[in-house]
């Protein structure tokens, strides 16, 4: 699963306008399948939360993604509280999942 996941993260997020359709539940199902521990929500949504034992080591984690999401022009909502991050991922141009989403998970997969 990471191996692929990986390979999924050597890809670019494309800058979403809206005017391409949301993935189908089959290709979302196809994705999801490269990633590790994501939840999909009604293939809308991809949400994965990470346990830690402090705030801080949320907040570290919080601040690598922020590089990523920065580099490829794709943001998710984080939500860092103690002991906890939670990552939701959609592209809100079209209210759903696009490859964008799936690759920018990816790469938060392959973070050291």
């Amino acid at each position: 699963m990471v191996e692929n996941s990986c390979a999924l993260a050597k890809r670019k997020c494309v800058p979403c306008s809206g005017d391409v359709p949301p993935l189908s539940l089959d290709q979302c199902r196809k994705l999801h399948g490269e990633l590790k521990n994501w939840e999909l929500v009604e293939a809308k949504r991809l949400v994965k939360s990470y346990k830690f034992k402090d705030f801080q080591s949320a907040m570290d984690l919080a601040n690598k993604i922020a590089v990523i999401a920065e580099e490829e022009g794709h943001h998710p909502d984080l939500l860092v509280r103690w002991g906890e991050l939670r990552i939701d991922l959609w592209t809100h141009a079209v209210n759903g999942l696009t490859e964008s989403d799936f690759i920018l998970a990816a790469k938060i997969d392959c973070l050291p």
